[in-house]
């Protein structure tokens, strides 16, 4: 079982080690390809890559934060994350 984080953001990367997940990948860009049964996906991938993930037997677990609209597109902080209440939940997704 691996453990991927994927994000290109520093502030999002900060914010994970502050919280002591263990990671075996940190990513910048993911490949689904690489996902075996079992493994573990961190970050905030579109839906389509949630569905093939599980389909391949992975868990996905979605960043997810409550964010201002001011805030929004610009590069945050692990400190301006954790303000806005970033956490970990898992998600499942299924092409019909």
């Amino acid at each position: 079982m691996t453990t991927y984080f994927i994000s290109r953001h520093s502030g999002a990367i900060a914010w994970a080690q502050s919280q002591g997940f263990q990671v075996d990948q940190q990513l910048a860009h993911f490949d689904v390809k690489v996902v075996n049964a079992g493994d573990v996906i961190l970050g905030t991938l579109p839906v389509n890559l949630i569905a093939e993930v599980n389909e391949r037997g992975g868990r996905y677990f979605h960043l997810t934060l409550e964010l201002p609209a001011e805030l929004r597109g610009q590069e945050l902080t692990a400190e301006i994350m954790q303000a806005y209440g970033a956490r970990l939940e898992a998600f499942t997704a299924q092409k019909v």
